[in-house]
């Protein structure tokens, strides 16, 4: 277990944490979490961008998706959720997926352009969310029906009970499908300026490669001008971040 934090000027306290039912079923996951702020002044890093995409290519050079470790790890993880994982895909083989296709990736912001590329070079879905539209902090757990899930298309879904959401304490759902598809409502935008950014695997090496994407968020991030307040590692000893 990895655990830094620094101070930082926000004055309410907010968490991360994965519910125990989560963990029940999926003993082999493994987290890292990071909390940043600074960025509504984050620039873009070509330099480092070029240098992620020549990774990914070097990958699916290697590799078919479904030949992928982490990917395959996550299917696994999706099918024991009772989802066909060539319909429900989590979100780094869906940007892997679309990157074969087009070598391209379109521009959004430069922090979720940064970790799209992040993401796909090390096979791994990142979660990025504002935290300004997270109400107290967020649980990983199954949902009992009642949230509240908004499409970028402006509808309300309800996730169906038992799936796996990330939901906030007034049930607001700010992921379907665990990795599957973010909220609208939480989505880094140009007025974010502090995140909360969760990187989930279930891979045998994860630890590992965890620790090796810790290295390049630390080097990447600074590099956008983002401020990295909190960092933590979860695992089944440490399931919890206030920050």
């Amino acid at each position: 277990m990895t655990t830094h934090r620094s101070t930082h000027p926000w004055d309410s306290t907010m968490y991360f944490t994965h519910a125990d039912a989560i963990w029940n079923t999926h003993p082999d996951l493994r987290a890292l979490v990071v909390v940043a702020d600074n960025v509504r002044a984050a620039k873009n890093d070509s330099d480092r961008l070029g240098d992620l995409a020549k990774r990914v290519e070097e990958r699916q050079a290697a590799a078919g998706e479904a030949e992928m470790p982490e990917i395959a790890a996550w299917r696994e993880a999706f099918s024991r959720m009772g989802l066909k994982p060539t319909q429900y895909r989590c979100a780094s083989e869906a940007l892997l997926r679309r990157y074969r296709k087009s070598h391209d990736m379109p521009s959004f912001h430069p922090l979720v352009d940064y970790l799209n590329f992040v993401s796909m070079a090390y096979g791994i879905p990142i979660a990025a969310f504002d935290c300004a539209h997270v109400t107290e902090g967020i649980t990983v757990r199954p949902a009992d029906g009642s949230e509240t899930y908004q499409t970028f298309q402006g509808e309300t879904e309800h996730p169906a009970p038992g799936e796996v959401v990330f939901a906030d304490p007034e049930g607001n759902a700010h992921a379907r499908r665990w990795t599957y598809r973010q909220s609208a409502r939480s989505v880094v935008s140009a007025e974010t300026d502090r995140v909360l950014m969760v990187i989930e695997a279930h891979h045998a090496s994860a630890a590992q490669d965890l620790a090796a994407l810790k290295s390049e968020l630390d080097l990447g991030l600074a590099g956008l001008g983002v401020r990295v307040t909190d960092t933590t590692v979860f695992d089944p000893a440490q399931r919890r971040l206030e920050f």
